[in-house]
């Protein structure tokens, strides 16, 4: 891995990103990927209820995250590490931007859901403070259940 990847300039995901963004997606969730529409909607709401941001090695997106805020709550929409970058610390540091901007905007709670499945990815949420709150039965398809989590925003790791 190039020093690039094992340290990724964090910024604003910008609507240019979506094509590398929407390669990631399909890459790592297949039928599951959203659509570039609804990256667009995401970004349309930028900043009233909606903040992306984008890991950047170089001129390659490696990972992206966003999340809804509303009031005192925040939701992660999402979060991805492309295959060739992960295991370099970048999830982490994407979902610490993600909690630092709910907390800039006076969230106190950052919620998410995570397929029971993704052992790395729920191994990662609890390392970062987010505890396990319930579970959605068939929320990611039939047999595929998700996880809730959610951590306060201020005090705990990274936090």
């Amino acid at each position: 891995m190039t020093a690039a990847v094992d340290s990724p300039v964090l910024a604003p995901l910008r609507w240019w990103d979506l094509d590398q963004v929407v390669g990631i997606e399909e890459d790592l969730f297949g039928p599951d990927a959203w659509r570039p529409a609804q990256f667009w909607a995401e970004l349309a709401r930028i900043p009233e209820t909606r903040w992306y941001v984008a890991a950047r090695a170089g001129e390659q997106v490696v990972g992206y995250a966003g999340m809804f805020l509303v009031g005192p709550e925040a939701d992660v929409q999402t979060v991805a590490v492309a295959r060739s970058a992960q295991g370099h610390g970048v999830g982490r540091r994407l979902v610490g931007a993600l909690v630092d901007e709910a907390r800039a905007r006076g969230a106190t709670v950052l919620h998410l859901e995570v397929r029971a499945d993704n052992g790395p990815a729920l191994g990662l949420y609890e390392e970062l403070g987010f505890t396990a709150d319930g579970r959605r039965r068939d929320y990611y398809g039939r047999g595929r259940d998700a996880v809730l989590m959610s951590r306060p925003v201020s005090g705990g790791p990274d936090g």
